[in-house]
């Protein structure tokens, strides 16, 4: 079902046309939702912009487009206001019918795309023989979040888990791994993760300190590329240990991921040296070669060069990326390609996206889209660290998130002598606490740095998840109180908006469809949050205004059908957000 904001723009780029001529066909009608309730639901200012290209006044070309304009059906007569702004109010009759016909609907309205495309994502990507830490939290569940909108709104998503599971590292680890535990190489389970960390920290302590056993890790290096069987299996055995503990954090996350490391592009470096050689771009510079870019340069303002195999024949990053690049448009048939990593990566993305597209590997028609994140900070501005100095393991924020939602959820029922049990606490706090951390992490606009603080987001005001977690449990206990069966409602309503709030309520429930499509484009999760926060807001102000199980028929109908779309509203938002709900807290 489109939206109103989508139909008042067809109509207005049809007006356009008809008042001037097929020269404004395809002109922006510049409609947007008010940002002042005064000015009423809608707005353009289409006409100011245009008034130097038709040489006439714009309140004058305001007129003309309102007469050409068809959406009656919808809005109030259209106000011409200031020096050419066009406002527009919708009908209640016509929000009275949408809603109406959007009450017994799962999608609630929200329409699929017309034309879905194949969309890789790339996040999370934690490395192998390290557990995943505080900086995977942002990309994990930023990617998750872009994931679930797109599949809701019907593309093809493969989600992708680019580890780093090959490289100069496990040469060293191996070699470390044959010295201190050789019963490892023919125990599955002779190591856990624990174990693994602390190899790492020790075999980098060697690398670093013995020239003798740097070199038996480069040797290690050439036997694993070679493929030989028990560097092979050593190997092995270090990527199973990692993935069972990442597996363990993305179940508690609820993050679904197809591995595909570094490994798998492996063999398909050569011929991105050969492809680069063919296409005319590559170079050698100091044993290395590299392509030199364009844009780009170093201190001394030459080109500066993208360096796709080390003067020792091994390849890095860039190589790797780009195999992987080119797999996914010619092997996953991706239309857009996605990668979720931090900001600082910002020029690698833009220097290897250009390499492609100068390869030719990289249509026009393909997008790429690098979306960068910020840091997760202290409460006193650093980056997040323990008090010994450390980055802060995943697993430990989770549990601790989890620890401090129970101990305040034993403080509120203490408070009411309420007596639950301690299965029902145990689910209600891991619901909270996870929630928490996803919601504090998503309100924020990705690409600036945000303050971690437990004590905020797990208050029940304010822009947080236990604040709509609540909104969401006040619906349901209203069905409780009332002996209330939804579903029948549903049937049975005929939604009437009598007060205000109720209009104001239908009108931002309405909104959905839109606000998952600009986060469609411009993979803004925060835009989601912020719609979900203002929903709660104005469901409370309904229900504080509008009596309910009190209200005389037809309205009592009407406004339990009114809270149950708020309430799915919410549980479908706060799922495309990773978020579960409860029914009671």
């Amino acid at each position: 079902m489109p939206s109103a904001l989508k139909t008042i723009r067809t109509q207005f780029q049809q007006a356009l046309t008809d008042a001037f001529g097929s020269d404004l066909a395809g002109c922006d009608p510049m409609v947007v939702a008010a940002s002042n309730p005064k000015f009423g639901d809608y707005q353009s200012n289409v006409a100011m912009p245009l008034s130097k290209r038709l040489k006439q006044q714009p309140r004058a070309i305001a007129q003309q487009i309102l007469d050409h304009l068809k959406i009656s059906e919808l809005c109030e007569p259209p106000e011409i206001a200031g020096p050419g702004f066009i406002n527009l109010s919708l009908k209640q009759s016509y929000l009275e019918a949408q809603l109406n016909a959007i009450k017994n609907d799962p999608r609630l309205g929200v329409e699929t795309e017309k034309h879905p495309q194949r969309i890789v994502i790339d996040f999370s990507s934690p490395n192998i023989a390290k557990e995943m830490h505080v900086g995977h939290l942002r990309s994990t569940i930023i990617g998750d979040c872009i994931a679930r909108i797109l599949e809701f709104r019907g593309h093809d998503v493969l989600r992708l888990n680019h580890v780093g599971d090959w490289g100069t590292q496990f040469g060293m680890l191996i070699a470390y791994l044959r010295e201190a535990y050789p019963e490892a190489l023919t125990t599955q389970d002779a190591l856990d993760l624990g174990d693994l960390v602390a190899l790492y920290r020790k075999a980098k302590k060697r690398f670093d300190e013995d020239e003798a056993f740097k070199e038996t890790s480069r040797n290690e290096v050439v036997k694993l590329q070679a493929g030989e069987t028990d560097s092979r299996r050593a190997w092995e055995l270090l990527c199973n240990q990692s993935r069972r503990e990442f597996q363990v954090i993305y179940d508690l996350l609820d993050i679904k991921l197809q591995e595909r490391g570094e490994s798998f592009y492996n063999p398909l470096l050569p011929d991105i040296l050969e492809g680069l050689e063919q296409a005319g771009l590559l170079e050698e510079s100091d044993g290395a070669k590299c392509v030199f870019l364009e844009g780009f340069t170093n201190k001394e303002g030459e080109p500066l060069p993208l360096i796709v195999q080390k003067s020792d024949g091994g390849y890095n990053y860039a190589t790797t990326d780009l195999a992987a690049l080119r797999y996914r448009i010619q092997q996953d048939n991706a239309n857009r390609i996605i990668y979720v990593t931090d900001a600082g990566q910002s020029s690698h993305f833009a220097q290897f996206f250009q390499v492609a597209r100068r390869a030719g590997w990289l249509p026009e028609e393909v997008e790429v889209v690098h979306v960068p994140f910020g840091l997760v900070l202290g409460e006193d501005g650093k980056k997040l660290k323990t008090r010994s100095g450390d980055t802060v393991r995943l697993r430990d924020l989770l549990d601790e998130a989890i620890a401090r939602a129970y101990a305040d959820l034993q403080a509120r029922l203490a408070e009411t002598n309420r007596q639950e049990s301690e299965e029902f606490k145990q689910n209600v706090a891991q619901v909270i606490g996870l929630s928490a951390v996803k919601y504090a992490d998503l309100s924020q606009n990705r690409t600036s740095n945000y303050i971690f603080s437990y004590g905020k987001m797990l208050e029940l005001k304010g822009n947080t998840a236990p604040y709509m977690l609540y909104a969401y449990a006040r619906v349901r206990s209203i069905g409780r109180k009332g002996d209330i069966d939804f579903e029948q409602v549903g049937e049975d309503a005929n939604i009437l908006l009598g007060e205000e709030s109720e209009r104001v309520l239908a009108k931002h429930l309405l909104q959905l469809s839109d606000i998952l499509q600009e986060v469609e484009r411009d993979l803004m999760p925060n835009r989601l949050c912020q719609y979900l926060f203002e929903l709660s807001q104005k469901f409370n102000q309904f229900y504080d205004q509008c009596p309910v199980l009190q209200a005389e028929e037809p309205y009592r109908t009407s406004r339990l059908a009114l809270s149950d779309i708020t309430a799915r509203t919410l549980k479908l938002g706060l799922s495309l957000l990773g978020i579960a709900v409860v029914e009671r807290m």
